[in-house]
């Protein structure tokens, strides 16, 4: 990893506490980490990861539900591909339902169930 900004440690402690089989958005993970509104700052420190990193980046995904686009189709289709090995469905337009898959801190919501 290159030397992250602080602000950067504080998102990459909350990213790797989502757990398998669950997402988050920029938003929620700018909040969880003392930066609220700064949705932006999270896929920076997101994308500043090595491939050889431990932080699960690929369970972020925007307010919509959708990858967000990091330049290359390749970075998109691998996202979607780690997602849909942990069980994370997609539809055919690319969203996840974020009403069965978002994390929820504090919460045991077995995986799949709906609220």
């Amino acid at each position: 990893m290159t030397r992250p900004l602080r602000g950067w440690r504080r998102v990459y402690r909350v990213v790797r506490r989502i757990p398998l089989g669950r997402v988050a958005t920029y938003g929620q993970v700018a909040a969880l980490a003392g930066m609220p509104g700064a949705a932006r700052q999270v896929g920076w420190a997101l994308s500043a990861l090595n491939a050889d990193d431990d932080v699960p980046w690929h369970r972020v995904i925007n307010a919509q539900g959708e990858i967000s686009p990091r330049g290359a189709r390749e970075s998109i289709d691998l996202q979607r591909a780690l997602l849909e090995s942990e069980g994370v469905e997609l539809s055919h337009r690319g969203r996840v339902d974020l009403g069965r898959y978002a994390w929820e801190p504090g919460t045991r919501k077995k995986k799949g169930s709906r609220k």
